[in-house]
């Protein structure tokens, strides 16, 4: 019997133009629908192998640009122009707006604090007790453990083992730090290699799963704002009255006791974000440098925190506990991708932290801009003029 509903799959050479135009006849056939625009496009389809299976075509998300950002970091230090990728009027003019004013300011301090990739496997016993003296001998087999785990790569490296007790379960939360890499896939290898060995050399296990879910993978969870998950990033910035007044039309009294009450309606709506959007600016620039973008479910937490000092200058910070990003692996290589990551200084090896440092200063541009917007009356008005509602 013929399948004729089949998607068309070459098992020999499925990344080819001719392969791409078979399942795009095939999808306006069955849809009834037209792929003209999905079909147009500059790339190889060959270089998508590794990316996306039944490769038909790409989704043009609209580019812009910010800029110029003048970001003091460890990593990132200059003036950067940033890729953005969304369909989302106003979002790249509010962004600008924002790192106009903090390139007036100074610029943005940015640091990577911390840096952790997971995998968290749970091992089942027969009580509470034998779970219990199983993470004795964790502790004090670590080093054999790690030994284990990096045996399946040469740039993922364990750090430590975090330990939670539940019922007759023993879970482990393996960190890792990963280079350029995302990482989720190589921690995954690394542990399930240390599992294996566990299992081989611990007696009473009755099984294991390598994931009980204390990953956290691609979800936000309270355990990644308390440990991190990915690159834990702090940007800061402080700002003098008579700017924010020039620039944005509030002063830094008017911002800071915003910031307290919308605090306190964060509090109330159970949010893992105490500033304004950061997932919008994170989405953008995960988009035109090749991230995996589901990752924005864990890399938009933040905790927003505001001051006045003494001379009436505002201070902000924005924490980013579990942005997770890569300049190698993934979309990362691609051919546009590429390009954008190039217009950082992000491609190539050791530029992980730099990325992350241009990310969390461009998280600082559009939380500066868009709560300065809602005070001074610019927000519905913005959208008005260049967003949907025009």
């Amino acid at each position: 019997m013929i399948l004729t509903n089949k998607i068309p799959r070459n098992s020999e050479n499925d990344y080819s133009e001719e392969m791409a135009q078979k399942r795009r006849d095939f999808a306006s056939e069955k849809t009834a629908s037209s792929l003209d625009n999905i079909g147009h496009y500059s790339i190889d389809p060959a270089v998508t192998a590794g990316n996306i299976e039944n490769f038909i075509g790409v989704a043009q998300v609209p580019l812009g640009l910010i800029g110029p950002l003048l970001v003091n970091g460890e990593h990132a230090q200059g003036e950067f122009y940033v890729p953005m990728a969304t369909s989302e009027g106003t979002l790249v003019a509010s962004y600008n707006r924002g790192a106009s004013l903090l390139r007036a300011a100074g610029g943005v301090k940015v640091s990577v604090v911390d840096d952790a990739m997971q995998r968290a496997p749970v091992f089942i016993f027969e009580d509470a007790r034998e779970a219990r003296d199983f993470g004795v001998w964790v502790d004090d087999n670590f080093d054999e453990i790690a030994a284990q785990a990096e045996t399946t790569t040469s740039s993922g490296k364990l750090r430590n083992i975090q330990q939670f007790a539940a019922a007759r379960m023993r879970y482990l939360r393996f960190n890792y730090t990963t280079g350029d890499a995302a990482g989720q896939n190589m921690v995954g290898k690394a542990t399930f290699v240390a599992c294996e060995w566990i299992m081989a050399n611990y007696p009473g296990i009755q099984r294991y799963m390598l994931s009980g879910s204390m990953d956290t993978d691609k979800k936000h969870s309270q355990l990644n704002t308390l440990h991190t998950r990915g690159k834990r990033v702090i940007a800061e910035v402080t700002i003098p009255s008579a700017l924010l007044e020039k620039v944005m039309g509030v002063t830094a009294e008017v911002l800071f006791k915003a910031r307290s009450i919308s605090q306190v309606g964060a509090f109330l709506a159970g949010s893992v974000n105490t500033g304004a959007h950061s997932a919008n600016g994170i989405t953008a620039t995960f988009i035109a440098t090749g991230q995996d973008v589901a990752n924005v479910a864990e890399s938009s937490a933040a905790i927003a925190y505001a001051d006045i000092d003494h001379d009436g200058n505002y201070y902000l910070s924005i924490t980013i506990p579990s942005l997770i990003v890569a300049t190698y692996g993934g979309g990362t290589g691609l051919p546009t991708q590429q390009e954008c990551l190039k217009m950082l200084g992000c491609s190539g090896a050791g530029k992980v932290n730099k990325l992350a440092e241009i990310i969390g200063a461009t998280v600082m541009a559009g939380e500066i801009s868009l709560m300065s917007a809602v005070l001074a009356g610019d927000w519905v008005t913005s959208h008005d003029a260049l967003g949907r509602n025009r």
